[in-house]
Parts: structure tokens; C-alpha cells; sequence
């Protein structure tokens, strides 16, 4: 298979690499991924500036490319200049910290993923609960297995799988689940400093992961050291309310 690595931690981050030494055995690896950290950058592209590409040699690896942007400019990279054919599937990660829940919405890992299913290619967003991650070449053997299924039973168009690992040997892993994404929100704060030079300024963050009892949700799923697997769609229409809608519009009046 042609496979498509990139993430959101930039290209020098272990995580990838554990996914394209496991890969480059048998498949053709190219890396394309941010030269820095891009993390929770969403969906965003570059557009009011130039892109810059480096082609690198990193862990002998070849081809592998830095590129300036995002993860999203990365995949657009990858897939409409970079290489010379589209590739069997893209996976983004591994990331450190799971995205679940909510957190799937602004993170760039997933952004990765969800571009290049709209281009028609296989994707896999991949994370692992934990700040100080270090299991990542167990669960780049199972990502291994989890691509030989999704190629071979093809997602719907529009389709990707939102991977989320426990940090733990995958001996001490409780199974595997396959979740819903989590709409809870987090308990969020701002917190208001003042700088040396007595200006405001604000850091944004969160208490904790909310807990959830709903086993089949991925928060649930992961804190239960259980791998989830969540389909996520591009597609964002609200079908149930189309109907609605249409009542609605019967009472409006453009002129």
C-alpha cells in the first residue's frame, strides 16, 4: 500500500515515527507533517502566506517533507503535489492526549484525517490518552491490523475512524470498543496575568476530562483502558431537522 503519515506534533515527534517504522516494512511511507508543533489548530490552511517544504532525511526515512502549515496544509501537500498517485490511506498521529468528545472539533490530528477523507482517501486519526505517552509502538502493531480492515471493507465516502489508545502495553489493554463521540462539555476556565511589563493577558484551559457512564461513548471507553474506535462523518447536516426547517421557510418572506 501507498500510506500518507502526518500529525499535528510536528515531524520529529515519536509518535509518527513509531507509526512509519512499523509501516516502511511492508508498505511505501511517505511522511508529510508540520515542522513545529501545530496542536489544536482545527481545521485551518494556509492562506495568506507562502507554504515552505523542506524534503528531509529523518530515521533514514525516505521520503519524508517538513512543511510550514498545518496538518491540513500537509495533507492537501501530500496529496495534490507531493505524490504522484493518491495513497491507499492517510493516517495522522500518533498524538499525544486522546481526542474524544468535544475535543475532536479542534483538534488538528483529526483535521488531518477528516481532509483526507474528502478526498476520497481512507483515513485514520490516531491519539493516546495521557501526557507523558510512551506505548506508542504497540499501538502503531495494532493500527497496523486496523488499516488491513478498513482498506479491504472501505469506509462509506465521507468516513474516517477517530482512534483513541489507553497508554498502556497492549497486554494490560481491556479490549476494544467501538464509541460515539462524547458531546459533554469540559469544565473550562480563563485565567486573567498580568506580564512583566503590566499588560493583561489570558490562558485558557480545563479542570479534567468530564466522566461518563455511558459505555459506549470514547471518554468512557478510554478512561475504562479500552481502545475506541468512533466513525466520524464530514458530512455535518442535521437530517432530523431538514423538516423542520422547511416548516419554518414556509414563513419567511424575501420580498
Amino acid at each position: 500500500m501507498k500510506i500518507l503519515l502526518t500529525n499535528d506534533d510536528g515531524i520529529y515527534f515519536e509518535g509518527l515515527w513509531a507509526l512509519q517504522k512499523r509501516f516502511k516494512q511492508k508498505h511505501h511511507v511517505t511522511v508529510v507533517a508540520p515542522d513545529r508543533e501545530r496542536s489544536a489548530v482545527g481545521h485551518g490552511i494556509t492562506l495568506n502566506h507562502p507554504l515552505r517544504v523542506v524534503k528531509m532525511a529523518i530515521n533514514g526515512a525516505s521520503p519524508c517533507w517538513a512543511v510550514s502549515g498545518t496538518p491540513v496544509d500537509c495533507v492537501k501537500l501530500g496529496i495534490l503535489e507531493i505524490l504522484k498517485q493518491k495513497p491507499d490511506i492517510v493516517i495522522s498521529g500518533i498524538n499525544p492526549g486522546a481526542n474524544v468528545g468535544v475535543n475532536i472539533n479542534y483538534s488538528g490530528t483529526v483535521s488531518a484525517a477528516k481532509e483526507a477523507t474528502l478526498y476520497g482517501v481512507t483515513a485514520l486519526a490516531v491519539s493516546m490518552n495521557g501526557n507523558n505517552t510512551k506505548y506508542y509502538d504497540d499501538a502503531a502493531g495494532f493500527i497496523e491490523e486496523l488499516v488491513e480492515k478498513a482498506v479491504l471493507n472501505a469506509l462509506p465516502f465521507g468516513t474516517f475512524l477517530n482512534v483513541n489508545f489507553p497508554d498502556l502495553p497492549m497486554k494490560e489493554i481491556a479490549g476494544v470498543k467501538i464509541c460515539r463521540q462524547s458531546i459533554t462539555l469540559y469544565s473550562e476556565y480563563i485565567e486573567k496575568r498580568i506580564d512583566p511589563r503590566n499588560n493583561i493577558y489570558y490562558w485558557q484551559g480545563f479542570d479534567k476530562i468530564p466522566a461518563e457512564e455511558e459505555s459506549d461513548l470514547d471518554i468512557a471507553a478510554v478512561s475504562q483502558n479500552y481502545i475506541s474506535i468512533t466513525p466520524i462523518k464530514c458530512d455535518m447536516t442535521d437530517y432530523q431537522s431538514i423538516d423542520k426547517l422547511k416548516d419554518w421557510n414556509q414563513e419567511f418572506r424575501v420580498n
